[in-house]
């Protein structure tokens, strides 16, 4: 099951996708920057299992790809 995004941060996530690969670091690490202080609730087993599912078929659809 794919949480459906609202527009802006598919925007957000579309954009990132098109920078280089220095430029996605870069970006990554401001924003990891900015969440360590942030007072999330903690995530569910089932959401990090879903999560897990979900990179682990998208890695293995990329791996197909690139033969």
């Amino acid at each position: 099951m794919k949480k459906i995004m609202n527009a802006p941060v598919q925007e957000i996530l579309n954009t990132f996708d098109n920078l280089t690969e220095s430029e996605q670091r870069e970006i990554a690490l401001e924003i990891l920057k900015r969440v360590t202080n942030s007072d999330f609730p903690p995530v569910s087993d089932e959401e990090l299992v879903l999560n897990a599912e979900e990179l682990f078929l998208e890695l293995d659809k990329q791996e197909a790809n690139n033969g």
